[in-house]
């Protein structure tokens, strides 16, 4: 059997690299599943290492996508039967952007029947790493204070309402004002626009002068650098994207502070994690999204899979919305 897959064998721009290929599909395995996509989101994540940001992290030629839902079509031996036919979460295995993903059963995560494939998708990168910073890494609670740059994006609104879930104050940083009735309502207690404010002076009135505890950068460069002016003395920064494609100089701008810098890979986190410590956290966010306390962002548009390049240029576009690959 044959499938295609979505390929690039140079790093560049993603609508110039990226080919449609057809591979040949190999049986599963013993513990492994076939897993037919239905849905996958375009993230920020999936792009960057296209462009060539981690070269040295990405072997071509390559497969992007992260993340992603579809449905188990054959199984290897000593995986039960029970299998075939069940929406999963095909994670840890192959990248998703391709009709057939190969993975492990021990960390394909089962969707309940009540969440649709749309939310289901974006499960993952998005979700996941909001979590674990909320809980694992800073443990934020009531008192705390959070701020987060490119608020409006689907992480930002995943961390408005986590600060809801988990009881501490989120200052949502925007460049424009199209997000902030959104991130009010999704619960950011506050929503910063640099192209108006000042973003220290700001963050200082809305915190009693004292700074925010803690800060997520999702931008890198001299965003990102700012948020350290924007702190308690004692605060942590959480780098997790370079959106700008720079590297803040982190060593310089912390200099004669005692601000904390840490860097938060979600490949770090699920190479240590055990399988009970993975089947946990997906179980507490699926919960989190079938209450409809945690909720995805909605969909802009959708694109089939070979018209990859077409998707790429809808998310890159500024529309509002997720953009998925069915």
């Amino acid at each position: 059997m044959k499938a295609k897959v979505i390929r690039y064998h140079r790093f560049g721009a993603p609508c110039s690299v990226l080919q449609v290929e057809e591979k040949q599909v190999i049986e599963p395995a013993p513990g492994e599943l076939l897993v037919r996509m239905s849905a996958r989101p375009i993230n920020p994540s999936d792009l960057i290492p296209v462009r060539g940001a981690y070269p040295h992290r990405t072997m071509l030629p390559a497969v992007p996508g992260f993340e992603g839902v579809g449905i188990v079509e054959a199984v290897g031996p000593g995986v039960s039967n029970q299998m075939l036919g069940r929406r999963v979460l095909p994670l840890r295995g192959e990248n998703t952007w391709q009709e057939i993903v190969k993975t492990s059963e021990r960390f394909a995560v089962v969707v309940p029947e009540d969440i649709d494939d749309y939310s289901a998708s974006q499960i993952y990168i998005n979700p996941v790493t909001a979590w674990l910073i909320c809980t694992d890494v800073l443990n934020l609670t009531h008192g705390h204070t959070l701020i987060v740059n490119a608020g409006g994006s689907a992480l930002g609104r995943i961390f408005a309402q986590l600060s809801q879930i988990c009881g501490f104050r989120l200052i949502a940083i925007t460049r424009n004002d199209c997000h902030t009735v959104d991130l009010l309502h999704l619960g950011a207690v506050s929503v910063v626009n640099t192209t108006k404010e000042l973003l220290p002076e700001r963050i200082a009135a809305l915190t009693g002068g004292r700074g925010a505890d803690a800060a997520v950068d999702c931008i890198g460069g001299t965003d990102g650098e700012q948020l350290v002016n924007c702190l308690k003395p004692s605060g942590t920064v959480i780098s997790v994207g370079l959106l700008s494609g720079v590297t803040p100089i982190w060593h310089e701008v912390t200099q004669g502070t005692q601000v904390n810098v840490q860097l938060f890979w979600l490949k770090h986190w699920v190479e240590r994690c055990s399988q009970e410590r993975w089947k946990q956290v997906f179980h507490e966010l699926m919960e989190l999204v079938r209450s409809g306390r945690l909720i995805m962002a909605s969909i802009g548009s959708a694109f089939e899979l070979v018209n990859v390049q077409q998707a790429i240029a809808a998310a890159e576009s500024g529309q509002k919305g997720k953009v998925l690959l069915l």
